[in-house]
């Protein structure tokens, strides 16, 4: 049975629609009120808190903890300053991807290491007769992700650590209502947006003053719908969902290459040895079968297909997670793994894994459409991913 994270008391009076879905053991917000487009706008035009608290967190520390987390991810961590964040995957000796996650180097050899699935055995043999701790600290560090175009003026209000200078993907460590934290300049949905890390116990000092001085932000409590919208919109992928775990597949199909799914930058083969290497040398080498893709689905032709049937399409209220297939003609060419119907774009959009062929942008597919149990298709085009990304995302916030 699920329980809840640090901010529970918190969420549970804020959450109107009792709508709740299990993450990693807790009770995670789905959505706070009936529909999540308030949430979704606070993302996108305000700012929103959300709690991911339930992220798998580890520390990692001694004197080969530098030498570990390079054996484990394809990136090189030596070019990693202290006070860094990265996006990282790590795979198994076939160069499949088992998790992906973000690392900040807190020190020379001291890291936090988050992940979507529980890591703590695969760390730990990986990292037999070196000279290293890692220690599962899930359980005490509570996290929160403030995002959105008015999230920085809110923390400057707030926090004592200096916003004004922190980078993307840089931290910077203050207090915020007494409360020691790290912030760092990161986030899941494509957006100008922070992470702050905190002692669990503490947790909820930090949520009230976020949500007190928040008010003059129009700030909002965000569940995982409108989360699930925004990361889609910035191209970003959801374990599970868009790809399976190495770990957890059934068969080779549903095991991923890096560069199977755009995560290809993230592959440093000049590095020293890494768990994966001789295998991503020969994909690098000989290129793979499958590339993530955008698609963008040609709504009038939705429209179309829906009146033959003397019926009216209605756009999407959320992600769908379920796998659609995908073709060119009569043949199956893939599938689009999450799609959702962008408010701020107004397009229907998904993200899809197709042959590597038909991967460049531009290429005409078609989508599985059903309608009144019938399978029908729809032109879907493939274009770059992410489909937004605004420079604010990147910029020195003002």
């Amino acid at each position: 049975m699920p329980i809840g994270t640090a901010f529970h008391e918190r969420t549970l009076a804020l959450c109107h629609s009792l709508n709740y879905r299990e993450w990693s053991g807790y009770y995670t917000v789905s959505l706070y009120e009936v529909h999540h487009e308030h949430e979704y706008n606070a993302i996108r035009n305000a700012c929103a808190l959300i709690d991911i608290s339930p992220l798998y967190k580890y520390l990692i520390t001694g004197k080969d903890a530098t030498k570990l987390v390079n054996r484990v991810i394809t990136r090189d961590i030596t070019k990693v300053a202290v006070g860094q964040v990265i996006y990282a995957c790590w795979c198994d000796e076939e160069g499949k991807v088992i998790d992906d996650g973000t690392l900040t180097r807190l020190e020379e050899n001291r890291y936090r290491w988050t992940a979507a699935d529980p890591s703590l055995r695969w760390f730990r043999q990986s990292g037999v007769n070196m000279d290293v701790e890692i220690e599962d600290i899930s359980e005490q560090t509570a996290a929160l992700a403030l995002q959105g175009p008015a999230s920085a003026r809110l923390l400057k209000t707030v926090a004592d650590a200096d916003i004004v200078n922190l980078k993307y993907f840089r931290k910077a460590s203050g207090k915020i209502a007494g409360v020691p934290v790290d912030i760092s300049r990161t986030g899941y949905t494509g957006d100008l947006g922070y992470e702050i890390w905190m002692p669990w116990n503490d947790a909820v000092k930090v949520w009230d003053e976020l949500m007190e001085k928040g008010k003059q932000f129009d700030i909002h409590a965000a569940g995982m719908l409108a989360l699930d919208v925004a990361r889609v919109e910035a191209g970003l992928l959801l374990i599970e969902v868009d790809y399976s775990s190495s770990k957890k597949a059934l068969i080779p199909s549903q095991k991923y290459s890096p560069y199977e799914l755009g995560f290809g930058k993230m592959v440093h083969l000049e590095k020293e040895t890494f768990i994966g290497k001789r295998a991503l040398v020969e994909d690098n080498k000989r290129g793979v079968a499958r590339q993530l893709v955008g698609l963008e689905v040609d709504w009038v032709e939705v429209e179309e297909q829906f009146d033959k049937f003397g019926l009216s399409p209605a756009a999407p209220s959320q992600a769908s997670r379920v796998a659609v297939p995908v073709y060119s003609g009569d043949r199956q060419v893939g599938k689009a793994t999450t799609t959702a119907f962008s408010p701020l774009l107004k397009k229907l959009i998904a993200l899809a894994s197709v042959s590597t062929e038909y991967s460049k942008p531009g290429t005409k597919l078609q989508m599985e459409l059903t309608i009144e149990a019938q399978r029908r298709k729809t032109t879907a085009t493939v274009v770059p991913l992410p489909f937004f990304n605004p420079k604010r995302k990147t910029a020195t916030p003002v």
